[in-house]
């Protein structure tokens, strides 16, 4: 088995391991990446719905950079909302700020119960850019 190519963001190993799970995992010109909450250094939650997801957005920004890439490379998204009828309206007004233009990635939004202290989590798929080596 391949060993997997795990990408951490800075500053941020200590909390990945701690938890036990990787940040985000490249495979076959794809990067997976887990569930981002808007969680501080420390790992607790932004208190503020907007800011969470903004904090959300940043921590999985600084994953997808520190892979090689942009949110211009993903291409499917699952967003988590705990209680989406009452939250949906908040989130979305932030997503413009991070999403970009046409044409967007897919998207999945699940409403859950419960996401450990947090209001709001993103996973993506997003394709590696080619690099010269990979282009060979």
């Amino acid at each position: 088995m391949n060993k997997r190519d795990v990408v951490f963001p800075a500053g941020r190993q200590a909390l990945y391991e701690r938890n036990r799970y990787s940040p985000a995992i490249r495979s076959d010109g794809f990067l997976f990446v887990s569930g981002q909450v808007g969680s501080r250094e420390d790992g607790s939650p932004e208190p503020e719905l907007s800011a969470q997801v903004r904090r959300a957005f940043d921590n999985l920004n600084a994953i997808l950079q520190a892979a090689g890439c942009t949110f211009d490379d993903v291409i499917d998204v699952t967003v988590f909302i705990v209680d989406p009828e009452a939250n949906f309206d908040t989130i979305w007004n932030v997503l413009p700020d991070y999403w970009g233009s046409a044409p967007y990635p897919t998207l999945t939004g699940i409403g859950v119960t419960w996401l450990y202290g947090f209001q709001f989590e993103i996973k993506v798929i997003a394709k590696l850019p080619r690099t010269d080596a990979s282009a060979a």
